[in-house]
Parts: structure tokens; sequence; C-alpha cells
């Protein structure tokens, strides 16, 4: 698809398209190509980011959309066909987003059902709810802001009051903007040390074995986290791109599938 004709496929979502020059991006694709929302006097716009010859080495084709939804789905497919990155753009409560799609979805609906973590999709199952409930931000199954999930518990639930933590930013890093829970809990996990050297965190073992190859690692600033950790929510969930949610009981938070798409490296905007 020429870049003209996707400009005109943004305008009938009534959103804009700006194809731009490229600048510093997190995770420097090797495609050379990045999507991002880029916001001037007129409001936001996506940007679609590279050079000339990063642009013309990966067709961009529309796969589907859904206009009174104001959702498309975008295919970028590399020269040599061995990428297939797919885009959702769309319109989400106030903002503009894009988001990276994991798997073989062709169509907007089944772009939206990707990003659903399979527990998200279990409680949807047991809820026997219609693809038009399920399409929705609060039904039977579960609550949804932005790329948060909260899925209530259906068992009881012990929690030690002393553990849980008052207005806690949940977040998926890379600089993206927190969500604030009024409750959350957490339980479980794996212990991690993490650093400005180690974002992703290492294992008690690694830990100690750095710490005896190099003993003035010891001396850096390390901070103990959990990786993976089973996470609930209770009260207000606030974000300034969302309307501010109340969880009456405890739900369990579950972020959506995006981090598995290979894609995700060519988003310069994530949230």
């Amino acid at each position: 698809m020429k870049l003209e004709h996707l400009e005109r496929a943004f305008e009938s979502i009534g959103a804009r398209l700006r194809v731009e020059p490229p600048r510093r991006i997190w995770g420097a694709p090797a495609s050379g190509y990045a999507i991002d929302i880029g916001r001037d006097r007129d409001g936001q716009f996506f940007s679609l980011r590279g050079d000339d010859a990063s642009l013309a080495s990966v067709e961009f084709l529309l796969l589907n959309k859904v206009k009174e939804d104001r959702h498309l789905l975008l295919l970028a497919k590399s020269a040599d066909g061995t990428r297939k990155d797919k885009f959702l753009c769309g319109h989400d409560e106030r903002e503009w987003f894009v988001a990276a799609i994991p798997g073989s979805a062709s169509t907007v609906m089944q772009a939206k059902e990707a990003l659903k973590p399979e527990p998200v999709r279990a409680a949807q199952a047991r809820k026997h709810l219609s693809a038009r409930n399920a399409a929705r931000r609060r039904n039977a199954a579960f609550r949804r802001q932005g790329e948060w999930f909260f899925v209530p518990v259906e068992q009881s639930l012990a929690v030690d009051p002393k553990l849980i933590l008052r207005w806690e930013p949940i977040s998926r890093g890379g600089g993206s903007k927190p969500h604030y829970v009024e409750q959350l809990y957490r339980t479980g996990g794996e212990i991690v040390y993490v650093n400005r050297q180690h974002p992703q965190g290492i294992t008690q073992e690694q830990y100690e074995k750095l710490i005896q190859r190099k003993p003035a690692a010891k001396k850096l600033v390390w901070r103990q986290m959990r990786r993976n950790p089973g996470v609930f929510a209770r009260g207000a969930v606030r974000h300034p791109d969302h309307a501010t949610i109340v969880l009456h009981d405890w739900h369990r938070v579950l972020i959506n599938e995006e981090h598995r798409a290979p894609s995700r490296n060519n988003l310069a905007f994530l949230d």
C-alpha cells in the first residue's frame, strides 16, 4: 500500500498519519522504522518514522478496519518476507494508541483477543460472554484500563493487611506512564536483584556468582523485586489517559500480551 493510501485509511477512522524522519528510539529496531504517537497544536497523530531507504524496504498493508470503533489493523512486511509485523492502531477512551500484536490475527477483533492473557480468555469462557460483551472494557469477566486487565478473584484470598501497598504504581516499563492502584498486594514470584546494569533483574544464584566474580558489584545500588508474582488490586485505579475505575473486591492484575510480539521493538510510544 502506498503511503498516501495509508494516510487515507487513518483519516477514515478520524486519525492523522504523518511520515517523519527517524530519531533515536528505544530498542533500535533492526527493520529501521518506528510507529509513534505524536502531538502538535491540532492534537495527537500517528507518526511513521524512518528514512526513505528504510520505509521503502517495508510494505505497509491494511488488514482490517472498523470505522465505527476507530480501529485498524496494520501489517508491516519486510521486502524479503522474513518479518510480518502487525499493529493495532485505534482510539481508547481519551487517547490514540498503537499496540504490537502477537500471533496470526487478521481482523481488529482477533487482534484485540490476541492481546488478552490466557486467564482473561478463560474468565470470558466461564462467563459465556458474547463477542460484543468480550470487547467491552467492563463486563462480567474483567475490567480493563489501557493495557491492564483486572479479573475478579472467585475464591477466598488471604491477604496480610500489613503487606497491602497504598497507591502503588504499576507500569509496563520503558518510560510508559504508570497506573496507580489504591490497594495492591503481591504474593509469590521469584526474588530478583535489579539495578541500572540489570534492569530485567538477575536471580539470587546469578547475583551471588556475580559478587564472587566481581566483589565491587556489591557496592552498586541494588533493589530486590519479585519476578512474575501474583498481583492483586482493590479500590481505585487511576491513569491520566483513562477514566478511573473502582474495584470493590480483590481482582487479579494482568498485563496484555504485547510483550510477546516481535514488532514491539518498532514502537516508540508505549501505553
